[in-house]
């Protein structure tokens, strides 16, 4: 009985060793990776504040402001921003030179007036309004929005044809000013030439302000287009070229606007007289280089008609007759 008491002392005394030796480490690491679980839960409960918030790079994005459409994305950071404003703000500019006036590959937002014309049962041809992209203002906001990002809509100035729809049945009624010119009726190739961008500028609408250029009227002069090979002037030599003779068609124009107060943008005289108008009285073109533009400053809208016979052509400028006294005395 006294062996059975002392065996389980001693057995109770082992026990209690035992237990005030403490925690192995494999539970003191259990329980701290326990611990740390509890706390990453925790933390995941918490809100994240701002300062905790992943840091987005900064980027300005360039709308198109008709369509909403994102038309380029730069990164103020990549392009020098905080290193070099000034470089940045060159940068910057080129990119707005190269957005409105376009380059090699791409076409820019810059575009000439394209006006609006009668066909031949008087019905309105619509062409296509002035845009100009305002470089230095698009500068200024993408400058402006550079340090945050954001959006920045490209400042277009869209400009319609300025004319009312209820004048054009009466631009036709009276002819303010008429000029003719005339031409050798064997000249098959350059009379043909004639006759095409004579066609071309008949009944288009000038309204008040609008930007007349004969390039952009007449188009390319090409075999595609029907133009033939004819005698044309360069460096002060006649030779042969496609399209020849259309410079009668924008010196005969220009003869017949210039009896109304119109302001002359570009006209180049030839390097050689031509014959069909009085010396320095001409009016060059070559798609593509020279132009001849006008704008219409009268306050009131004309109309251009251009009549071709076999043997001359006549431009006409007429108006509504309500509009005569204001046309002549403008």
């Amino acid at each position: 009985m006294k062996k059975k008491w002392m065996t389980t002392l001693c057995i109770l005394c082992t026990i209690g060793l035992v237990g005030c030796q403490g925690k192995t480490a494999d539970d003191k690491k259990q329980e701290q990776q326990m611990q740390e679980s509890e706390q990453k839960a925790e933390d995941l409960k918490k809100p994240v504040t701002a300062e905790q918030q992943p840091i987005e790079p900064v980027v300005v994005e360039i709308i198109d402001p008709s369509t909403k459409v994102i038309i380029q994305t730069i990164s103020p950071k990549d392009m020098g921003y905080e290193r070099d404003q000034q470089s940045y703000t060159k940068q910057i500019e080129q990119l707005a030179k190269k957005l409105a006036r376009g380059n090699e590959k791409t076409a820019g937002y810059d575009k000439r007036m394209i006006l609006d014309k009668l066909d031949d049962h008087g019905k309105i041809m619509k062409g296509s309004p002035l845009i100009v992209l305002k470089e230095s203002e698009l500068v200024e906001r993408i400058l402006e929005a550079s340090a945050t990002g954001g959006k920045v809509e490209m400042p277009l100035i869209i400009t319609e044809s300025g004319y009312y729809l209820e004048d054009i049945p009466l631009l036709e009624n009276v002819v303010v000013a008429s000029y003719t010119t005339y031409f050798n009726t064997h000249d098959v190739g350059r009379n043909k030439n004639i006759e095409l961008s004579a066609k071309a500028i008949n009944n288009v609408i000038v309204g008040s302000g609008d930007y007349f250029s004969f390039n952009t009227v007449v188009g390319p002069r090409d075999e595609a287009n029907g133009y033939q090979p004819a005698p044309e002037i360069i460096n002060k030599k006649v030779v042969m070229g496609i399209g020849g003779g259309i410079c009668q068609t924008s010196s005969t124009l220009f003869n017949a606007v210039d009896q109304v107060p119109v302001k002359f943008v570009e006209r180049h005289h030839h390097s050689l007289d031509v014959g069909y108008v009085p010396k320095g009285r001409d009016a060059t073109v070559s798609y593509g280089g020279l132009d001849f533009r006008f704008q219409n400053t009268t306050n009131v809208p004309f109309l251009i008609k251009a009549n071709y016979s076999k043997n001359s052509l006549t431009v006409e400028v007429r108006t509504a007759e309500k509009y005569v006294e204001i046309l002549k005395r403008s």
